[in-house]
């Protein structure tokens, strides 16, 4: 009688660059992932749809459906499934793009396959982590900052009456922050706890991501909560 081991975790890459598709694909099998490989945002939809994946390391440059147009279908059919962008473009907008189309992390190519293993692991120690939705919603377990409220058992957050839209990441930081109100939280912490590993000094990650949180609360009517502490981090405080 053989002895069954743990399931691999399942990873989609979408690439249309042959070379990049088929290396990264053997290196995630190697490290005990189980892969799929496909050319274009089609193929990749076509997937996600047909079978589940536990992450997806997406290209955003990519004929037909690009990795942006990808992210933002998921997302609107309320796929929450982590996706890692891979990038040739650099610039801080082009960053922006791909975290505001719902992506949770981005990766700029050329990358060192060390680092995107790493992210990779966090993303998915990430989604292991979060708690599933309880029947009742976990209304009795919400956090609130004056009209804001958050539910970490349903992974719900509202401002007065109108729910906000957010991505797995943006979730998971607004909560921490509100879970820490008032209390200003360093960068080290903030990327140690959401991301699992600090990408350094000259990261814009979280900056752009407390940009985002705070258009969505803007969007909804609430006045700023999400305050800046100047080469320190960042603080929830009531209004």
């Amino acid at each position: 009688m053989t002895q069954e081991g743990p399931v691999p975790l399942r990873v989609l890459v979408a690439d249309d660059d042959r070379a990049i598709r088929e290396s990264l694909a053997r290196a995630l099998e190697l490290e005990g992932y189980e892969v799929a490989a496909v050319a274009d945002g089609v193929e990749a939809l076509t997937c996600v749809r047909r079978d589940a994946f536990d992450a997806l390391v997406v290209d955003v440059m990519m004929p037909g459906v690009d990795g942006l147009a990808v992210c933002r279908v998921l997302r609107a059919e309320d796929d929450r499934t982590p996706v890692l962008m891979l990038t040739a473009r650099v610039e801080t907008p082009d960053r922006v793009a791909g975290l505001d189309a719902g992506a949770d992390d981005y990766l700029p190519k050329p990358f060192e396959l060390d680092e995107l293993l790493a992210r990779l692991r966090a993303l998915l120690r990430r989604a292991a982590y979060a708690p599933e939705e309880t029947a009742d919603g976990g209304a009795g377990s919400r956090l609130t900052v004056g009209a804001l409220a958050v539910d970490p058992a349903a992974r719900r957050a509202w401002w007065s009456d109108e729910e906000l839209r957010l991505s797995k990441t943006e979730f998971d930081l607004l909560e921490l922050l509100v879970r820490n109100e008032g209390i200003v939280l360093d960068h080290g912490t903030v990327y140690d706890r959401i991301w699992g590993y600090d990408f350094g000094a000259d990261s814009k990650n979280l900056a752009v991501y407390v940009g985002y949180l705070r258009r969505k609360l803007a969007a909804a009517g609430a006045p700023p909560l999400i305050h800046t502490v100047r080469g320190v981090g960042y603080a929830v405080r009531r209004p």
